[in-house]
């Protein structure tokens, strides 16, 4: 894949990554919530909070407009959740051994999502506030119905 096909599929492809995953936090809450710190109030609930932040990181990365922040905020949120995935890879220490591979795999595979979300919120054109205040002027009607007339071409035929 090129550079230039990589960066256009990027945040679409994470977008997928952030919707299936924020899914699953409704989907099978129990599972989440256990990793989420005893020293955490609230853990079915922070579970919802994280799905739904995973769902708004995945939204804002399929527009244009929010594409930069949503990037930033994605890479804020692997940040964010990595306590969550140690606590998960600690408690699976009575899991299956494949199970627990992959536990411990995933940890190290963080820097590279966060690293991914970096990288689509740096390739996409921050939104000019300016241009969307201030789209093209456009003439005033009057002077296009007199310029209208003055070539001739107004509907009524006559030149004013």
């Amino acid at each position: 894949m090129t550079r230039r096909r990589w960066h256009r599929a990027a945040p679409w492809l994470l977008a997928a990554l952030l919707g299936v995953a924020g899914t699953a936090h409704f989907l099978a809450p129990a599972s989440y919530q256990r990793t989420i710190p005893d020293a955490l109030p609230f853990p079915r609930e922070l579970v919802y909070l994280s799905g739904v932040a995973e769902l708004l990181c995945a939204t804002g990365l399929a527009f244009r407009r929010t594409r930069r922040v949503a990037g930033w905020a994605t890479a804020a949120l692997f940040v964010a959740v990595f306590p969550a995935n140690v606590q998960m890879a600690l408690d699976g220490r009575h899991a299956a051994p494949i199970h627990q591979v992959v536990l411990w795999i995933r940890l190290p595979v963080q820097l590279p999502l966060v690293a991914w979300a970096v990288q689509v919120a740096r390739h996409s054109p921050a939104v000019d506030n300016r241009q969307r205040e201030n789209p093209r002027p456009r003439p005033a009607v009057g002077k296009s119905v007199a310029l209208r007339a003055a070539r001739g071409s107004d509907r009524t035929g006559g030149s004013g």
